[in-house]
């Protein structure tokens, strides 16, 4: 199944960026333009759990496809949140639920560089949004 546009530009962009400095800063930018939550929506319910920084997804239902927004404390987390809202957003929640972002970030390489804590905190926001999925499903 196709990746959605906006995680597609994304996938291409990274992969004219060689250097991993520069693929950091990309995912920082990424990070800064999600727009903020509300802080009401920064509770338990929409917390992550299993993340070093503070990390928080919100999904909301259109029609048979969930909306994703998220937001972090954390500058490569908020842009690790940011790719993972352009690829599963705006899908219906099977495919979500088939879609192993794990897999995409490994052959994207966006994994190999990721410190273990930030590589744990990226499943546990990926096993959050499938679950999710699989429950809707």
């Amino acid at each position: 199944m196709p990746h959605p546009a906006a995680f597609a530009e994304i996938a291409e962009n990274l992969s004219y960026l060689d250097d991993w400095e520069d693929r950091y800063k990309y995912i920082i930018e990424l990070g800064q333009a999600l727009p903020p939550l509300a802080e009401a929506e920064k509770n338990a319910a929409t917390k992550v759990n299993g993340c070093v920084s503070q990390v928080w997804l919100v999904s909301e239902r259109d029609g048979d496809a969930l909306i994703y927004r998220g937001e972090s404390d954390a500058m490569i987390v908020r842009g690790l949140a940011a790719i993972l809202v352009a690829l599963y957003s705006g899908r219906p929640a099977t495919e979500i639920a088939a879609t192993d972002a794990i897999a995409v970030f490994d052959e994207l390489g966006l994994r190999e560089h990721l410190s273990t804590q930030r590589s744990n905190g990226l499943v546990a926001m990926v096993n959050r949004i499938r679950s999710e999925a699989r429950a809707i499903a």
